[in-house]
Formats: structure tokens, sequence, C-alpha cells
């Protein structure tokens, strides 16, 4: 019988799937939920035998002896907490401690000069050691090893700089959105080459351009400022290791761009939100030459459907897929406290009766 792992990528290749991988993400609230429910000791991926699990990011060094404080002149409230480019993260309610307000030290920036100066984290000088033997372990076990980079180029430059004040500079080709973003972007490429060179089964990153039912740019401006600097994250990725499974997430809809993306590389589109593209028209237009990761609604289905109903998604989501595979059918995006735990147990219970 095939691993976790070996069943993950099989089925991500479209290679056949007798099992369909299973994965899902708890918030915060959602592990204690777990931890009263079962009683366990144990991990939840390890306890629902996940798929695949993360490896940690790399170690970088001198960023907690920064004094980010002072890149906001407005100042921050008690306990907010600086992620490793800076970016201020005001904490949010007790029941959703994983939800922030962002603030963007680059906000005030007005010449290139200030934007260039800007401490920025320095991944070819980071910390990897700690990585191979993670990769190893689950490996050992039989599950996937993957990567998530979340701060990737388009996101972490409006993270820096503002939404509202980083598209204007787009807009107007200024210099100092050519540089953010090419910055960003080398970063990101450094990521990529190490991460798939040490050996990770799926790279995964996220860039978000979708909103609802349109996308949050025109797509020939995501095609001139985002396409090329994607591509280089995914030739480097490609090139330390051709096997690696590239993963492109963004929110929303992202239809207009989804030829663009075969295009350059990317092998499995995630979460395609049911509340925003439908799946069976999605699949009938790619799925011979893409993957898919989601399709289980967190707006929608997962909060505020029955077990039942769970269930009949993902059967009828994989079912779509059909045995060639193609489909790491998931809930879009994690859970949050108001997901009744028998939705999180119908939708594993689903995905394992789907495999048998």
């Amino acid at each position: 019988m095939a691993t976790p792992r070996e069943s993950l990528i099989a089925c991500l290749r479209r290679r056949g799937c007798a099992n369909p991988p299973l994965f899902l993400q708890l918030c915060p609230a959602l592990v204690e939920r777990f931890r009263k429910e079962t009683g366990s000791t144990q991990s939840y991926p390890d306890y629902f035998g996940l798929s695949f699990q993360y490896v940690d990011d790399a170690r970088l060094p001198d960023r907690a002896a920064i004094d980010w404080a002072r890149y906001y002149p407005e100042g921050v409230k008690p306990g907010t907490v600086f992620d490793d480019w800076g970016v201020g993260h005001e904490p949010g309610s007790a029941e959703a401690m994983h939800m922030t307000r962002m603030l963007h030290p680059l906000e005030h920036c007005e010449t290139l000069e200030e934007i260039q100066a800007y401490p920025y984290p320095d991944f070819a000088r980071a910390d990897y050691s700690h990585i191979p033997p993670q990769i190893a372990a689950l490996h050992a076990r039989g599950v996937g090893a993957a990567f998530a980079m979340s701060d990737m180029t388009w996101e972490i430059s409006w993270y820096l700089r503002r939404m509202e004040v980083l598209i204007p500079d787009m807009c107007m080709e200024d210099e100092k959105a050519v540089w953010l973003l090419d910055k960003t972007t080398e970063q990101a490429v450094v990521r990529a080459r190490k991460y798939a060179g040490m050996g990770v089964d799926l790279f995964h990153v996220g860039d978000d351009v979708g909103m609802q039912h349109g996308m949050m740019m025109a797509p020939d401006f995501w095609r001139t400022w985002l396409k090329p600097r994607l591509t280089q994250v995914i030739r480097a990725a490609k090139s330390a290791n051709p096997d690696v499974i590239f993963s492109y997430h963004s929110c929303g809809f992202v239809t207009p761009i989804i030829e663009d993306l075969i295009e350059i590389g990317v092998e499995v589109l995630n979460p395609v939100q049911s509340e925003c593209m439908d799946f069976a028209e999605i699949h009938a237009a790619y799925g011979d030459r893409l993957s898919f990761w989601g399709t289980i609604g967190t707006q929608t289905t997962m909060p505020l459907g029955t077990p039942a109903e769970v269930r009949a998604a993902v059967e009828r989501n994989l079912s779509i897929a059909g045995p060639v595979g193609g489909l790491l059918c998931t809930p879009t995006h994690m859970l949050e406290p108001e997901v009744p735990w028998e939705n999180v147990l119908a939708y594993v219970d689903a995905v394992r009766r789907f495999g048998h």
C-alpha cells in the first residue's frame, strides 16, 4: 500500500489516486478543541495522519536586535509583534489570535533611497541546517514534506509598502515599486532554490491577486508586473530540483490568469474557492494540465453546512477529479473557530471513505 507521501505525489502528478491525500489546517481555537475532544497528546497532523506537513523556515541572523518601532512614527499598540520583514502585527481577538491588524514600515517612504536603506532579511545568509533533518524524518515516516512561502513578491511588497501606496507607484511605473518588487523577488528566488534543493516534495507560494468575483488588478497588469517575477521563482525551484511540485496560492477569482500560470510552470492551483470559481468548470477546462488543492468552502460548507453536506462536497469534487487524481481535496483555508467539530470529523471521514 502506498504511503501518504507516495499517494500525494501520485495524485498531484495525475498518475492515479486510489487513496486521496488528506490535509487540513486548524486555527489555535480549533487546536484547543481538538485537544478537548480527543484527549490526544499528539499533534493534530500526526493524529489525523495528514499526507504532508510543513517544515520550518530558515533562521535569520540579527533580526531580533532591530528597533522596528522607529519605522512606525505613529506608534504601535502594546502586544504588537514584528515578523522577519519588520511588518507589524497588532493582536486580534482572544477567539482568533492569528488574525492581526497589519502595519506597513515603508508606507511613508518618499524616496528610493529610503526604500533601499531598509533592513531587509538576507535569506542567502540564513541558517537552514535544521531543515534537512525535518525533511528526512517526515520521509522516513512516509509523510510528505512541504514548504510554504506566503511572503512572496506581491504580498510581501504590499505588506511592507501598503497596498494603497504600492499600486499607485506601479501604475506610474515609479522606480520605488520596481526596486521593491525586484528585491522581494530576489529573496524569494534564494528560498525557492534552497528548499527545492533540500528535497521538499511540495513548494507552495502565496501571492493573492483574486477577490470574490474578480481580480484585484487587471490581468494585463498582473502579466506586466508579477508574471515575470513569479517565473523567476519557479525557474529557481526547478533548477535546484526538477521533481519538486510547484503550487501557487491565490484566494478568490483568478480564472483569467490560469493559462498564464500553466505556461510558466505552476503545477497545482490553490485553493479553488467554491464561492468564487466552480470546480467542475475549472477542472473541465484545465484538469488535463493542472492539479488543484482546496475546493471545500471555508466561507460556506465548513462553517455553515451539516456533516452530510461536508461529506457530499468531498465526494462530489473527488469524483470530478476521478481515478487519475489531480485534486488534493481540502478546506480552502485554515479552519476558523466557528467551524463545528463535527464538520472537521466529517471532512476527514469523507476523504478516508472515498479512498476505500
